[in-house]
């Protein structure tokens, strides 16, 4: 890989750095819903220091990593044997060891908090008598899937590009991109109980997805966000109906 100072002359770098930034964003929008869900537990005046936090140690953590590209092309070399039940055996490397937990601590997390909402439904006063999390314990949860995402998103940019310095600038830019929407992002799903369920399937798919990379076993990801934009689009459009159905029931109390 080259540590060397890139050619801003060259249209070649201006295309491989846009190209990138584009893919950084996208790669992060599982880690911006996953914030915005855990950040959205805090007392309202802490949410946007945790959401600023959160993303600025994942920008200094992406950062030491190129930095240490080449020992994280490393950790690509198996270290351990995975054997399956009918004989199957699957080399693991650190990197499919770092997947296949980050990716269990997804759909373990996004599941509990699935049965928290729901228990919440049904419990009376419910929100008046929750305790709010403290910013520590939101933030080690923030590291961890940071840790997790920062890894699978400089691998795949590895591909990409062979310049260190574009990489880094592309992570410095999509992380503040990042910060600019997550605040509006939280807002929203806070806001939408139907969209914080949503959010929350979502992060038990790509934990699926994480988990079945460590075997090996590739899912194409673009599908996976066609999914979600097309679910989210639905959603949209029932949030858009119960809002007028409740405007005209709203308007005939008036009139009755």
């Amino acid at each position: 890989m080259e540590f060397i100072s890139p050619d801003f002359a060259d249209l070649g770098v201006w295309i491989s750095l846009l190209t990138l930034c584009f893919l950084e964003i996208v790669l992060g929008i599982d880690n911006i819903i996953f914030i915005s869900i855990v950040a959205g537990k805090l007392p309202e005046h802490q949410q946007r220091k945790a959401r600023n936090i959160g993303l600025s140690l994942a920008m200094v953590f992406r950062v030491a990593l190129l930095l240490c590209i080449n020992w994280i092309i490393g950790l690509k070399d198996p270290v351990i044997d995975f054997k399956w039940i009918n004989g199957t055996v699957i080399p693991l490397s650190w990197k499919d060891i770092i997947l296949l937990a980050g990716g269990l601590f997804l759909i373990v997390k996004s599941t509990l908090e699935i049965h928290h909402k729901l228990q919440s439904e049904h419990s009376e006063g419910n929100k008046k008598t929750r305790v709010p999390h403290s910013l520590s314990s939101v933030l080690i949860q923030i590291v961890l899937v940071d840790a997790v995402f920062s890894f699978d998103s400089i691998l795949t940019a590895v591909g990409l590009v062979d310049n260190v310095v574009i990489m880094i600038i592309a992570v410095i830019v999509s992380i503040l991109i990042m910060m600019l929407f997550a605040g509006p992002v939280t807002r929203i799903i806070n806001k939408q109980p139907t969209l914080q369920m949503l959010a929350l399937t979502f992060l038990i798919v790509i934990g699926v997805v994480l988990i079945a990379s460590g075997f090996h076993q590739e899912v194409s990801k673009s599908i996976i966000y066609s999914c979600l934009g097309f679910s989210l689009i639905v959603e949209l459009l029932n949030i858009r109906l119960r809002g007028k159905s409740t405007k005209y029931v709203e308007l005939n109390n008036q009139d009755m």
